[in-house]
């Protein structure tokens, strides 16, 4: 084995070039591989940790108390297949004011469901009682609001405070907790609920069986089995939970996925080529080592610790610089994202660094064990006696073929190389072939994301919000009332359109969990730019949603469903589109829909579209000119998530064409080593550096037009599954018209990227090739 380790090191010492490919093809793909890997962890892992840990509920279940009385509620717990159970607890539901909303930091007006449960532990859904202490008497209330800095002992912590509600004694609030399977917005002890007036019982389920949606069906389906019918009012299961919290992040996970493939498999093809490049090139050493005394196993373990070395060097830097490069982005498109109600920070697991630097070695060992099995059958005397430039065949027959054509004969001398090693020339062609695909797919996904951003920001739509100040906040109150505001803002100089909004707090007859409506009254050509399906509401009891709302609500397009109010109020509405995105508990409709629930309701700020050309800033000064109390501001067109999505993707396909050309660089080398003799006759009888370097490119630039040719329709089949994925994953919705990014112009452009590829790795040692002397050629044979 010191034989063997000895002539695997003067092997890399001598080969440093190649050695140098290995370790910045095998760095670079560390890299992308860590990212994805990464993001994919960060998405699935906290939420399952810590539903573990709380022994959260698969399904949260709440039966009408009218129905089903509560110890035949309590007696599901024991079904088959039911591991544990909690419950039944008494829910009421109760509307909180707008006086004390304000004083609560992270609460909303509207519905709040109150449960009344003796303590915070028990077989499922353990609470994390982060500050105070629970509920254990009357007047006693607990909030579920998240573990934040500052929330539990800091100036705004909603610790002490006391809550009057309607007809109510007043409330004092003693503790704070999570739930990570958001089961409640505030409990109460058991006594206190009765004083709630509760109308029905929330169950708590785990099952044997939750991994699917089908099964999560078929428990819901087993516990309720016998009861009375209706008596099931709502149900959430715990994956649709995990696919609301895990939403924004999964937008990310299929297009970095998609490259980390990619980047494996560049990675792979050019480590391939490199060692069958050093097999050949090698086969006078391959001899000696031979005719020495090794054995044909030890010639093909030298050669295998020859590319083992640098590819363990370059895995271990790239997992380093990958850990670097992914915690910013990960932070990024994280941020925001809590577990119920507990805030979550991004951290990678161990498993993907370990799995990176000791996986991409493993790769290249496998993808260099193909080419070093050739120099298990080769005989010490056939070894030295080969020559390391290539035979005929084929390639002069190419050739000649070539001779005939009415091209530079630098060219057709270029163009024929490649037939001499097919082999070499396929692996390479691959190689661009994939730096192509990758620059293919990001072109489509940057394209398509661009629009997106343009579309949900309102580009060329929306310039100016202007809100309309109140006292509770200390602000200035308008001169102008609703309706005469928004005609004195479209009164001004560059208005093109105005659309007045409000919002009001409502509920889904059968859900506990509060929704927001908003209204708009006119200016339609400031909000129908982000439509993706169906139509814009035409009429009083239409309603249009984003995806994230109908995947948490169990609805879709057409169906209809009832809104409550919280003074009785109800209006049945029919859900005619599906907006590009949005929050996952908000809807909109028109300006009559909003006042059938809340009568009274007011535009709260208005939404301008100037015209072409128009000045924003003047434009604000004038409104503040014309009333102080409304408050305009510029609106911004940059989309947080777009940016990154393009960001990433130029990085990496920078980072895999980079690999890719350092593959053609490679194959450069080697060719323009193995034809010594053949330059230095070339430049006796009179060829020029210049023409030797156009002979090589052009060997090149003619597989990278192959591989841009061949790498085209593997981009656009990427870019065709990717985006439907991250449509599912993350909640969105483009329409058509978004995904039609591809031009023939474009695809031209994109064809001659793999000439751009092959000729930019090329040309270097293309030049450094032609530099060299007849008489140092010719010496060196």
């Amino acid at each position: 084995m010191s034989a063997v380790w000895r002539a695997s090191r003067a092997a890399v010492r001598r080969r440093r070039l190649q050695t140098s490919v290995i370790a910045v093809v095998v760095l670079v793909s560390s890299m992308a591989l860590v990212v994805a890997l990464g993001l994919l962890d960060v998405v699935s892992g906290p939420f399952d940790r810590l539903f573990g840990q709380a022994r959260g509920a698969h399904v949260v279940a709440t039966f009408d108390a009218a129905k089903v009385p509560a110890a035949q509620v309590a007696r599901t717990a024991h079904r088959p297949g039911v591991r544990g159970a909690a419950g039944p607890f008494p829910q009421a539901v109760v509307d909180l004011p707008r006086s004390v909303a304000d004083e609560l930091p992270g609460m909303g007006t509207g519905p709040v469901t109150v449960v009344g449960r003796a303590d915070p532990g028990g077989p499922v859904d353990r609470l994390d009682l982060f500050a105070g202490h629970w509920a254990t008497g009357p007047g006693q209330l607990v909030l579920a609001l998240p573990d934040a800095p500052g929330m539990g002992t800091g100036p705004h912590s909603p610790l002490g405070k006391r809550i009057q509600l309607p007809g109510l004694a007043p409330l004092t609030v003693v503790g704070l907790a999570s739930s990570v399977s958001g089961t409640a917005q505030a409990w109460v002890s058991p006594e206190q609920i009765e004083a709630l007036h509760p109308t029905a019982y929330q169950m708590l389920y785990r099952f044997d069986r939750a991994a699917t949606p089908r099964q999560i069906t078929a428990g819901t389906t087993a516990v309720t089995t016998g009861l009375p019918s209706g008596s099931l009012v709502a149900h959430q299961s715990y994956l649709t939970l995990k696919a609301q919290i895990a939403s924004q992040p999964n937008a990310f996970v299929p297009f970095l996925m998609a490259f980390g493939i990619l980047g494996l498999l560049v990675a792979v093809l050019i480590v391939g080529n490199v060692v069958s490049g050093a097999v050949v090139s090698g086969f006078r050493h391959i001899g000696v080592l031979k005719s020495l005394g090794f054995t044909p196993n030890q010639v093909v373990a030298v050669y295998l610790v020859m590319v083992c070395v640098p590819a363990t060097v370059g895995a271990a830097v790239g997992t380093a610089l990958g850990a670097v490069v992914a915690r910013p982005l990960l932070h990024q498109v994280f941020q925001g994202a809590e577990l119920g109600t507990v805030n979550v920070a991004p951290t990678v697991g161990s498993w993907v660094y370990v799995s990176t630097a000791l996986g991409m070695p493993a790769v290249v060992v496998l993808a260099a064990l193909i080419p070093a099995l050739r120099a298990h059958r080769l005989s010490a005397a056939r070894a030295i006696s080969a020559g390391s430039a290539p035979g005929g065949g084929r390639g002069l027959k190419v050739q000649r073929w070539l001779t005939g054509a009415r091209l530079p004969r630098s060219v057709t001398l270029g163009l024929g190389l490649p037939f001499a090693r097919p082999g070499r020339a396929l692996l390479t062609v691959s190689a661009v072939l994939l730096g192509v695909a990758t620059v293919t797919f990001a072109t489509g996904l940057a394209t398509t994301m661009v629009s997106y951003g343009d579309a949900v920001e309102g580009a060329g739509r929306l310039q100016v919000v202007v809100w309309r100040g109140e006292a509770r906040f200390g602000q200035s109150v308008p001169h102008h009332d609703d309706v005469a505001a928004q005609t004195l803002l479209r009164g001004l100089p560059q208005a093109a359109d105005v659309s007045a909004v409000g919002f009001a707090d409502v509920r889904l007859l059968g859900q506990s969990q509060g929704v927001t409506i908003q209204g708009a009254r006119e200016g339609r050509s400031v909000l129908q730019d982000d439509l993706a399906r169906g139509r814009w509401m035409r009429a009083r009891g239409e309603v249009v949603a984003s995806g994230k709302f109908l995947s948490k609500h169990g609805v879709s397009l057409g169906d209809s469903f009832t809104l409550g109010a919280a003074d009785g109020r109800t209006e049945r509405v029919t859900l005619v589109g599906e907006v590009m995105s949005g929050p996952a508990d908000m809807m909109r409709a028109d300006w009559s829909t909003l006042t059938a629930l809340a009568p009274g309701a007011q535009a709260n700020q208005y939404w301008v579209r100037l015209s072409p050309q128009a000045d924003t800033a003047a434009y604000m000064k004038a409104v503040r000119a014309a009333d102080p109390g409304l408050d305009p501001s510029a609106q911004t067109s940059v989309n947080a998530g777009a940016m990154t999505v393009i960001g990433s993707a130029s990085a990496l396909t920078l980072m895999l064409s980079v690999v890719a050309a350092m593959g053609v660089f490679n194959t450069v080398v080697l060719s323009s080593r193995e034809r010594r003799r053949d330059l230095g006759m070339l430049k006796s009888i009179g060829m020029t550096p210049r023409q030797v370097t156009v002979m090589l490119v052009v060997s090149m630039a003619g597989l990278g037009l192959i591989g841009g040719i061949l790498g085209l329709p593997l981009g656009v089949a990427a870019y065709r599954v990717v985006i439907p994925l991250t449509e599912s994953s993350a909640h969105l919705a483009l329409p058509d018209r978004m995904l039609d990014v591809w031009h023939p112009g474009s695809m031209a452009l994109l064809a001659l990227a793999g000439v751009a590829i092959a000729a930019l790795g090329a040309v270097l040692p293309a030049r450094t090739a032609a530099q060299q002397t007849i008489a140092r050629v010719l010496h060196t044979e």
